[in-house]
């Protein structure tokens, strides 16, 4: 099965269940039969998607992970809709019918001048905004336009929200109302390139955004033309949006009077005409103060009825609270409600809800806790404890104090202001309680589909939203819940608006209740998203934040997958990647190389080789390595990125390596009596002699001399790669008594010095001098002169005292095979029987 479409099992429903009969199908067996066997546990709904060109497999258990999409996994090219399938898309993100008996159909009064206009300027190919209060009748008016001009585009018309919508979230809207792609989401430059192909009449109501970001809204899509419904108080665009201005005023009077006659299903009285024309006055002719304004005039006469007329019908079950009994009720003839008040007129809210049912009221307090989100209705009857609170919806539809906000409902215009001046939100945080308690349970149930999960995700965010800012009786620990459980659900159903919101909301919800794993889960999450979002920046403070906390918490498998995504999010910025301990599974390959027969092993450190010596200033440059020099990160060798990054720094600490290890075991092959001996550099200060000493003035002072026939060990010094060979002008001590020829220099062990002083014929000088114990060292060492290199001399019984200038490159080639047989565990050639053999 391709891994980016799941088959049922992503649900909760295992096709191979043994218990279905024909692997559809499950065996039927009695509703009332009591199953007292153990469920098996219901599997974790994982999605995979695509993002671009990322693969996101959302795991609602250990967090989502992030790969670039592998070769032969890549998502399906989007499919343009056909017209019946964007129907059938715009029915299903429609709000749903609420229960109960039908609504009478309003009229759309004194709104054809502006309906031909926004039609015509549509046609041209022009984009409108449509301007106007709320209340003012926008929504009605856009409908029937989007009625209108349903065969001028070529794509349609596509119906969308902007309530808390923004310029992104809107055009992945766009995109999914013409595209059929699923559990793929194009990346933002895909994006682009195909709503700019899109050709369509965009009709966007209760838009919030304006100026800067509704520009780039039009330039994104130049071949639609869009009927926007804003606010009055909205940015107006740039002047180069091009963008023709509707302004939406209120009904005159005789269309007011009309609209409420038609609300009521009866002609007016001339008392209810004269409270009808104050009523105007006060609300400037918006249609919604008398579409309200009916439904109180309704209630009037079912209140001015006899009750027992309907009781076959449950009308006034359960009754209202300002109705007599029924054996107390008077009779039509005496029984008169009065009409309300200009100010109840004006602000019904209230009084409308005083006159509903107790579920409907429930209802509302919900409702006014969510922040004016309508929960769907099949959640009411759970939420508000009673088997028929679904039909509470289809209650306060009809009184006029819902309006359609895309596929749900929310509170009307001025509503949840004067639920909450009413005392509707008294327990505000008690109710979000009780319904972010129950939105965590239902957002999990495996039945429950992304698509649901996302039309729920206005309430699901507010139910949050409200219990963060309170930590009382654990209400965080619920919003934290909440957002664990909707935010997987909230990914899957590519709604990555609302998944952000989620996770920003239970991330704070985590801090103040102090969970530190959820709160580092929802920090990895944010980083996920921002990755699949381009924002590389706030990805790796995100990743970098969410790895020190489950380090902290000793979170080995969520630590790997943060590391996972942080070096994804390196590899796309062209960064290097931190060094970071690696752990089992996601350990890079070791590159080997053989090495020469011989060669020790790099144990340590090329750098440990070139360590200062005692009494030494400087050390000693040994050779320029290619590709170890620092660069700009500050000389740090960092192993991470591709794994050509590793073997060039492998190579190049291998190198340095040898080389170090050449030098040392040249520079400790004589005798080490004196450890000063051993480090010859231009640095060093030069003893003081007599102009008559055959002694260089700027040799080492701290050099033993050999006294009374006894050879204290030369020394073989190896000239450093920056400065060049100085040729000898003096005869050279003897190579050591371990040396029997010129062409094995200092072949013993480098750690042991000779065992006896004497035995071995002194080397002799050109010019005698005395010893260097009378000489004292320079207060003023020579810097100006190149210090000469001893050259090697063929050791026999007389030693030679040749001043050939071929003596450092000799004592180099020595010294490389001196190092050479000291590794390989040799013994060097023998020769006349040495006195030396033995010891060395």
């Amino acid at each position: 099965m391709d891994p980016t479409h799941q088959g049922p099992e992503e649900y909760g429903q295992n096709a191979d269940d043994p218990g279905r009969s024909d692997g559809r199908r499950r065996a039927s067996r009695e509703s009332n039969a009591a199953d007292f066997g153990q469920h098996a546990p219901q599997q974790a709904r994982v999605v995979r998607l695509t993002a671009g060109d990322l693969l996101l497999t959302v795991n609602p258990v250990d967090g989502s992970e992030v790969e670039a999409v592998p070769p032969g996994a890549e998502a399906e090219p989007p499919v343009r809709r056909t017209p019946a399938e964007r129907a059938d898309h715009e029915r299903a993100g429609a709000p749903p019918v609420p229960a109960g008996p039908p609504a009478p159909q309003l009229p759309l009064l004194e709104r054809q001048a502006e309906r031909e206009r926004l039609v015509g300027l549509l046609a041209r190919g022009r984009s409108v905004r449509l301007t106007g209060q709320a209340g003012s009748g926008r929504t009605a008016l856009l409908d029937a336009v989007a009625a209108d001009c349903a065969g001028l585009a070529p794509d349609g018309v596509v119906r969308l929200n902007g309530h808390r919508r923004t310029a992104t979230d809107l055009l992945y809207g766009l995109f999914d109302a013409v595209h059929h792609a699923p559990l793929h989401r194009p990346a933002p430059e895909e994006l682009l390139v195909l709503v700019r192909s899109i050709g369509a009449v965009v009709v966007i109501d209760d838009l919030e955004i304006g100026g800067a970001a509704l520009d780039e809204l039009l330039e994104a899509t130049p071949e639609c033309a869009f009927l926007l419904g804003t606010a009055p108080d909205l940015p107006a665009p740039g002047i180069d949006a091009h963008l023709e201005e509707v302004l939406l005023a209120g009904l005159g009077r005789a269309a007011s009077l009309e609209l409420l006659a038609k609300v009521v299903e009866r002609p007016l009285t001339e008392e209810e005409k004269n409270w009808a024309g104050d009523l105007w006055f006060e609300s400037e002719g918006l249609p919604l103060r008398f579409v309200q304004a009916g439904s109180l005039l309704r209630q009037r006469d079912r209140l001015n009825t006899d009750p027992t007329a309907f009781d076959e019908y449950d009308y006034f079950e359960p009754r209202p609270d300002d109705v007599p009994p029924v054996s107390e009720a008077p009779t039509p003839e005496t029984l008169d409600v009065p009409l309300p008040s200009l100010g109840e007129g004006a602000a019904p809210a209230v009084l409308l809800a005083s006159r509903l049912s107790e579920a409907a009221r429930e209802t509302l307090r919900f409702t006014v806790a969510l922040g004016g989100e309508v929960p769907h209705q099949a959640h009411l009857p759970a939420l508000v404890g009673d088997t028929h609170a679904d039909a509470a919806l289809g209650e306060l539809a009809h009184c006029g104090l819902l309006s359609p906000a895309g596929p749900r409902y929310r509170l009307a215009a001025g509503v949840l202001a004067q639920l909450e001046a009413g005392g509707y939100a008294d327990e505000a945080a008690a109710h979000a309680l009780t319904a972010a308690q129950h939105y965590a349970w239902w957002v999990s149930h495996p039945s429950v589909t992304p698509q649901r999960a996302v039309a729920e995700a206005d309430a699901i965010v507010a139910a949050m939203g409200r219990l963060v800012p309170d930590d009382e009786a654990g209400r965080a620990s619920a919003a934290v819940l909440l957002a664990r459980s909707a935010a997987p659900a909230l990914a899957a159903g590519l709604s990555w608006g609302a998944w952000e919101k989620a996770l920003r909301v239970g991330q704070e919800a985590a801090r103040i209740a102090g969970e530190v794993a959820e709160e580092a889960y929802f920090h990895h999450e944010l980083g996920v998203l921002a990755l699949c979002t381009g924002n590389l920046d706030r990805a790796r403070t995100e990743l970098e934040t969410s790895i020190s906390m489950r380090g902290a918490l000793a979170d080995k498998s969520g630590a790997v997958a943060g590391r996972r995504a942080l070096a994804l999010v390196a590899d796309r910025s062209g960064g290097l990647v931190p060094p970071v301990r690696p752990q089992p599974g996601d350990e890079v390959p070791v590159v080997r190389q053989e090495l020469p027969s011989g060669t020790p092993p790099a144990a340590y450190p090329a750098p440990q080789f070139l360590a200062r010596q005692p009494g030494e200033e400087a050390p000693t440059v040994v050779a320029p390595v290619p590709g170890a020099a620092p660069g700009k990160h500050g000389g740090r060798v960092i192993l991470g990125g591709a794994r050509r990054n590793l073997a060039a720094a492998g190579a190049g600490a291998l190198l340095v390596a040898v080389l170090g290890t050449v030098v040392t075991l040249g520079l400790t092959a004589g005798d080490p009596e004196e450890p000063g001996s051993r480090n010859v550099t231009t640095e060093q200060s030069s003893p003081e002699s007599t102009p008559d000493e055959g002694f260089p003035d700027d040799e080492p002072g701290d050099v033993p001399v050999p006294t009374g026939g006894t050879p204290g060990g030369g020394t073989s010094a190896t000239p450093s790669a920056s400065e060049p060979a100085t040729p000898s002008t003096s005869g050279s001590p003897s190579p050591g008594p371990s040396s029997p020829d010129a062409s094995s220099p200092g072949t013993g062990d480098p750690s042991s010095g000779p065992t006896s002083t004497s035995g071995t014929p002194s080397p002799t000088r050109t010019s005698p001098g005395p010893s260097p114990s009378e000489t004292e060292p320079s207060p003023t060492p020579s810097e100006s002169e190149p210090e000469p290199t001893p050259s090697e001399t063929t050791p026999t019984e007389t030693p030679s005292t040749s001043t050939s200038a071929s003596g450092p490159a000799e004592s180099a080639s020595a010294s490389a095979s001196a190092s050479a047989s000291a590794t390989d565990g040799s013994e060097p050639p023998a020769e006349g029987g040495d006195p030396t053999e033995a010891a060395a």
